[in-house]
């Protein structure tokens, strides 16, 4: 049995539906793997291998449908707590045993993933470059040279080197998505709370996210599916409340000329200007945008009071441990003694004054791409440099969190020297799902590979459109896709659920005098004709309500009969207003009718 270097969801379904191999069989290969790697900083602590066997047998001989993660290996980030395990935080002097499985862990081992070990990270989650860790430095796996990104380093060279098929990181300022970016990698930053934290060792309690790393969108999205959920036990979990994205015709804003800053980088400069035009071609307008309070409220994470956020997560254990600290870390924690109560105030306020200014950029724009790093960095120059250099790479990522955002970080292709850049795509609270789909697009338009394996195809199927929350509104003419009234569908996250015809029973007909010209379709019980384009849109509900009180008459919303038999609430028009109007039935829709008319 040979399994290819990255060991994505949809490789490990087909095999073992197809009995090509057995969750032992995986199970051997990751443990040979993992001894055979290169780079020994990633791991901090692992399954022992014989439970690690015990626990793939366990699962039995055939996948459990009910099990949607049935066989799949993943690592877990060592500030998250896995039974039997220690957490360390990498920090030796601060482990302990955990006693149960964090809320995150216990939902994947319930979907019947595997725990193989826990994995190195910045010292409590505090950095983005992976260099602060006394169990060693990951580095990325196109580089020896190169840092990992961080702080969620050896989640994501775990998962870029194959030695594992996902891990869980923590995004607090960018945490799990530099690492992705450095690692040729899909990094996942839920919206704040999507996902509880019970069981995590926090740095900012108020901003911070368990994030995940795959090598697909799919992946990683089927991952956060079985991890998100409310959990009363976290205070800051909330509800999943699905909010509308435009994937249709959107606005996506990009960054203007003055605050373009790559540090000297210019290929990962022409890497984004790629990643734009990628997502111009698949329907997007790009729209400048004013970056400047964005990057104003990125500064108040480490230059503001959010800072003193980290001292209260382990205030107790820095007055008696500082000199057991990685010493950067010790004197990012150690320097929040600077901050008064007052101070905290100033701080929401000011977050408050730029979430204004941000909001009026928002209101130009559907979503953001922006660059994930603007450069990266040797492992030798960072710890030469730590605290500028680590600030530099959180550019583009420090503000997501204390906006209350949603993002997903993806490939964007490679430097002339084989090192990797990414992009991510940026969303408002709660627009995880329409994230998803829009990222996806643009990962299989400029396919990367996954992690080092750069050849690899982009395993599953492309992302639909979730359909959570919406209800269905069937539309047969002015709204159709690409007529004149469309954008009133796509213009508050409408996703068209499917294309199909009506039942025989139901005639077409020009509604008089009507501006732009629509139809009118009415019902013609006993009537046998060919049946009527109709597409069915799927609609909010707050944006559905809106939609069927702005209908003027004649035409109205009813329940239509469609050719499979079933019904949606569709357009309708009474009887009334068609009476001597002109039946066009018989070309089998509006936008047929409108082309026979040109």
């Amino acid at each position: 049995m040979t399994l290819p270097t990255f060991l994505d969801l949809a490789t490990l379904a087909d095999g073992y539906r197809a009995g090509a191999f057995t969750p032992l069989d995986v199970v051997e290969a990751v443990i040979a793997r993992i001894e055979a790697s290169a780079d020994p900083a990633i791991w901090i602590a692992r399954v022992p291998a014989d439970a690690l066997r015990v626990a793939a047998r366990a699962l039995g001989p055939v996948p459990d449908p009910e099990k949607p993660l049935w066989g799949v290996p993943f690592a877990v980030k060592d500030n998250i707590d896995v039974a039997g395990l220690p957490t360390t935080a990498a920090c030796p002097a601060f482990a302990y045993e955990a006693g149960a499985d964090a809320e995150v862990v216990a939902r994947l081992k319930a979907a019947g993933a595997l725990v193989v070990g826990k994995t190195n990270l910045d010292q409590f989650a505090t950095g983005l470059n992976g260099t602060r860790s006394p169990y060693g430095a990951p580095r990325s796996v196109f580089s020896a040279a190169h840092v990992s990104g961080g702080s969620s380093s050896g989640s994501a060279v775990a998962t870029a080197a194959g030695l594992v098929a996902f891990a869980l990181g923590t995004d607090t300022a960018g945490s799990g998505r530099v690492p992705a970016a450095f690692n040729n990698l899909v990094g996942v930053k839920p919206t704040v709370g999507l996902v509880p934290s019970t069981g995590l060792v926090p740095a900012c309690r108020s901003l911070d996210c368990i994030s995940i790393f795959a090598g697909t969108v799919s992946d990683a999205t089927t991952i956060r599916r079985v991890i998100q959920g409310f959990d009363a036990r976290d205070p800051f979990s909330r509800p999943h409340r699905p909010a509308p994205l435009v994937t249709e015709g959107f606005r996506f804003g990009v960054l203007a000329g003055a605050e373009r800053e790559f540090f000297g980088d210019a290929e990962t400069e022409a890497l984004y200007d790629a990643a734009i035009t990628r997502l111009e071609g698949l329907g997007g307008t790009a729209v400048e945008i004013d970056y400047a309070p964005f990057r104003d409220c990125a500064e108040l994470l480490y230059g503001g009071p959010w800072v003193a956020e980290r001292l209260a997560a382990i205030e107790a254990f820095h007055a008696d441990h500082a000199d057991a600290m990685d010493p950067t870390v010790a004197a990012i924690v150690g320097g929040a003694k600077r901050f008064s109560a007052v101070d905290a105030f100033r701080g929401l306020y000011a977050r408050e004054a730029l979430r204004q200014k941000t909001d009026a950029e928002w209101a130009k724009v559907d979503v953001l791409l922006l660059p994930t790093a603007p450069t990266i960095y040797t492992v030798q120059a960072m710890r030469a440099d730590p605290i500028r250099l680590n600030s530099n790479l959180g550019r583009y990522t420090n503000f997501v969190n204390l906006l209350d955002c949603a993002a997903v970080a993806i490939p964007a292709g490679f430097r002339a020297d084989g090192l990797p850049a990414g992009v991510t795509l940026i969303g408002p609270a709660f627009t995880d799902d329409g994230l998803a789909v829009l990222a996806d697009r643009l990962h299989r338009a400029g396919p990367c590979g996954m992690g080092i394996d750069t050849a690899a195809p982009l395993g599953g199927a492309p992302l639909a459109p979730s359909t959570e929350g919406l209800i269905a509104i069937g539309v047969v003419g002015a709204h159709l896709s690409g007529e004149p009234l469309n954008h009133q569908l796509t213009a508050v996250g409408g996703v068209l659920l499917r294309a199909t015809r009506t039942a025989p029973d139901y005639r077409l007909f020009e509604v008089p005098g009507a501006t732009p010209a629509k139809p009118g379709l009415v019902r013609a019980p006993g009537f046998a004709g060919p049946g009527l384009e109709i597409e069915v849109w799927g609609l909010p509900a707050a944006a559905a309500g809106r939609f069927v009180a702005a209908i003027p008459a004649p035409l109205g919303i009813g329940k239509v009969r469609l050719a499979d038999g079933t019904e949606v609430s569709g357009f309708l028009c009474e009887a009334h207003a068609v009476e001597g109007a002109r039946d066009i039935t018989k070309t089998g829709g509006w936008r047929a009718h409108r082309a026979g008319a040109a």
